[in-house]
Parts: C-alpha cells; sequence; structure tokens
C-alpha cells in the first residue's frame, strides 16, 4: 500500500466525519469545504471549486506532456434516515449516507495523499468529486460548467462498492453495467365535486386506477437485455382526504428503466401514450413531466483494459461480474463516456453486507485501501 497506517487511520476518521454529516443532492457546501481542506494538505497544482454546482477537482501535474486520467467520485446523501448505533451515525434526521458516497469521496483523499508523496512521470492526474448523483443530475453540470473544457481527461474511472459480493473483490466488465432510468410524474386533472353528485364532476378515479395496472405491465421485465424493461409505480395520490369531495386531481410517480437510451426512448412513448389515451376518455387534462433522468452506463473496452491491468499487478481478486453485472440500478457516470474512455468497477462490501440504501447501511471502511489501490495503479500504469 502506497500509504502507512497513520495515514489509513486518518482517512478512515475523514470517512466517518463526512457519515456524520451527510447533504442532499445539489445542497453538498459543507461537504465540499471538508473535501477542499482536507485536499489542501496535498498541494495539488490545482483545485477547481464550484464545478457543476459543489463539485471540486484536484489536479496533479506531471513534469512531462502526457494523457489526462480522472477519477470520479460522489459527494452526495440520501434522503433516508439512517438506523444505525454507530458511534459515526448520521447527526442529520431525515438524511444518511446510504449509498457510500462518503466511502468513495475518502478512496479519493487516499489518492491525494498518495500522489502528494510522488507526482505523476507525465500527463496529469485530476480527483473529481462530483455533486448530485443520486437524483441524475451532476454529471451533466459538470460537464456542462465551461470550467471543465480545461480539465478534459482522456480516461475517466469510478468505482461503486457493491453489496452480495465477497468483500473487496471487484466485478469488471465491458458493455452495460447500469440501466437507464427516470422518474415519470403524471398529472391528471378533472373537476371536484360534491361527494353524493359525483356525477356533477370530472374524476381521475377510474383513468388513475387503469393507468396503475397498465404502466406496471409495460414492464417486460425478464433478462438485462437490450429488450428489458421495467415501469415500478413509487407514488400516487387521489383528490383530497376528505369524505365530502368527489377528487378532481390525481398523481402518479413511476420509474420507468430499461438497459439502454434507445430502449428508454420507446418506453417513454409507450407510456406517454397510455397516459393521454386514458385522460382523452375521461375527459381529463394530462400533463407529464420528467425527474431524476439517468442515462445507460456503459463500460469502455479501452478503459476496462486499464483497470483489468491494474487489479491483475495489485492481485486484487476481480471477474466479470456475471451474476451481478448489468445492474438495474443507475448511475450518472455514463455520461462521462461521451467525454472519452470511461469504466466503472464494483467493489464488493461483503456478500451478507445490508443493501445500498437500506436504512443501516455502512461503507466498509476495509475497502479504502482496496479501491485506493486499483485507480493508484490505474493511474502508475498510464502516467509513471
Amino acid at each position: 500500500m502506497f500509504l502507512n497506517g497513520g495515514e489509513l487511520d486518518e482517512i478512515t476518521a475523514f470517512r466517518r466525519e463526512l457519515h456524520r454529516r451527510p447533504e442532499l443532492s445539489g445542497h453538498e457546501a459543507e461537504t465540499a469545504r471538508t473535501v477542499t481542506q482536507a485536499l489542501r494538505s496535498s498541494e495539488p497544482d490545482a483545485i477547481v471549486t464550484g464545478l457543476g454546482g459543489h463539485g471540486i477537482a484536484a489536479v496533479y501535474q506531471g513534469a512531462a506532456d502526457g494523457p489526462t486520467v480522472m477519477i470520479r467520485a460522489e459527494l452526495d446523501a440520501l434522503p433516508i434516515e439512517e438506523l444505525s448505533s454507530l458511534p459515526h451515525r448520521s447527526e442529520i434526521a431525515g438524511k444518511g449516507h446510504l449509498c457510500g458516497h462518503d466511502g468513495h469521496t475518502a478512496i479519493l483523499i487516499a489518492l491525494a495523499k498518495g500522489l502528494s508523496h510522488r507526482r505523476p512521470a507525465r500527463g496529469r492526474a485530476i480527483l473529481l468529486f462530483q455533486p448530485a448523483e443520486e437524483n441524475g443530475a451532476g454529471a451533466a453540470a459538470v460537464l456542462a460548467d465551461p470550467k471543465f473544457e480545461a480539465l478534459k481527461p482522456d480516461f475517466v474511472f469510478s468505482l461503486h462498492n457493491f453489496p452480495g459480493l465477497p468483500l473487496g473483490h471487484v466485478a469488471l466488465a465491458e458493455g452495460p453495467v447500469n440501466c437507464a432510468s427516470r422518474g415519470m410524474k403524471i398529472v391528471l386533472s378533472g373537476k371536484t365535486s360534491h361527494a353524493s353528485c359525483p356525477e356533477d364532476g370530472i374524476a381521475p378515479t377510474f383513468a388513475m386506477a387503469r393507468l396503475l395496472e397498465e404502466l406496471t405491465g409495460l414492464g417486460a421485465g425478464g433478462r438485462l437485455d437490450a429488450d428489458f424493461t421495467l415501469v415500478t409505480v413509487t407514488h400516487a395520490r387521489l383528490g383530497e382526504p376528505a369524505f365530502g369531495i368527489s377528487p378532481g386531481r390525481a398523481e402518479i410517480w413511476a420509474t420507468l428503466r430499461t438497459l439502454t437510451d434507445v430502449r428508454m426512448t420507446g418506453l417513454v412513448e409507450s407510456a406517454e401514450t397510455l397516459v393521454r389515451s386514458h385522460a382523452e376518455a375521461a375527459g381529463l387534462v394530462s400533463s407529464i413531466s420528467y425527474e431524476d433522468i439517468f442515462h445507460q452506463c456503459s463500460n469502455a473496452p479501452a478503459a476496462v483494459d486499464e483497470l483489468r491491468r491494474a487489479l491483475v499487478d495489485e492481485e486484487i481478486s476481480h471477474d466479470r461480474g456475471a451474476t451481478a453485472l448489468p445492474m438495474k440500478g443507475s448511475e450518472d457516470f455514463g455520461l462521462f463516456g461521451r467525454v472519452a474512455p470511461s469504466a466503472m468497477f464494483f467493489l464488493g462490501a461483503g456478500e451478507d453486507h445490508p443493501r445500498l440504501h437500506n436504512p443501516d447501511y455502512d461503507f466498509p471502511d476495509a475497502l479504502i485501501a482496496v479501491g485506493a489501490r486499483a485507480f493508484m495503479r490505474t493511474i502508475r500504469n498510464l502516467l509513471g
């Protein structure tokens, strides 16, 4: 390991401090300040702040010309109450680092320490701390920020911890690794009336009931291949909580999920057609909006080759993740593949570890050293 035990202890304490103070997507101001302060001690050649919101990039310049290698982690937490007796459990009600982004960030802080001891021989190593991954907005905001142009990488790498895989074991494969998804918000508007005279109004009750069934029916399920579709209704509301009013408004939230962006286009068209047809038949006005839009995430073969070479060099157990990949879950990292060859590997958090987004999840600190070793070897292989 390129860090000593004392340094790893400091980084573990740093991770746990982040865990205590989680911030949600787009609101990572305190987290960004904490990360920036930690980076200063590693004396990077430049620190770019306010990137795509609260994002940060630390640049470590080599002595000679060469490629730019970017390693990306995430800053944000989740709007979930942590249920834990850990001494470093969340101190913020209703918020928790229950996806491990605190651990991913700590891995990049470990890289910063290592790069402060020894700069790349050539090119640049850039550590990117991205905001707003959980709502799908962060990667797009970073890439759209004019400050990103000066950072443009030749390779981009990332990781995500993965409960269900053995602790420290890596799953890595070419091609699709995360599904595309988006949140579809449907509003059906009619007219209220007295509950004793529902015929005097236009209630969305039956249109809503049909849509709850038929939207879900658009999900083909089955194998995660090019034809995979899944529609999950996550929230529904009809009228007001009153016995004297026949409802005039309904709202449905559904998550649409496919393996590819192309298939998502078709699923969106089918879902919108259903909504419009049922609304028109019932004399309702419909509106549709989208949030939490994630594009497919695919690993480029050239980037996978570099990660696999590093895992072999570091003797880190790995395979193609045949039982784990691709994942049904979504990741906004896929957008980085539009600017450079990119790849994400999945680092086992333990076969019996609480799952991501569970209220008792906590990032395993033992993974900090494993993830940092894999990334540092990737940097050294490419930049010397």
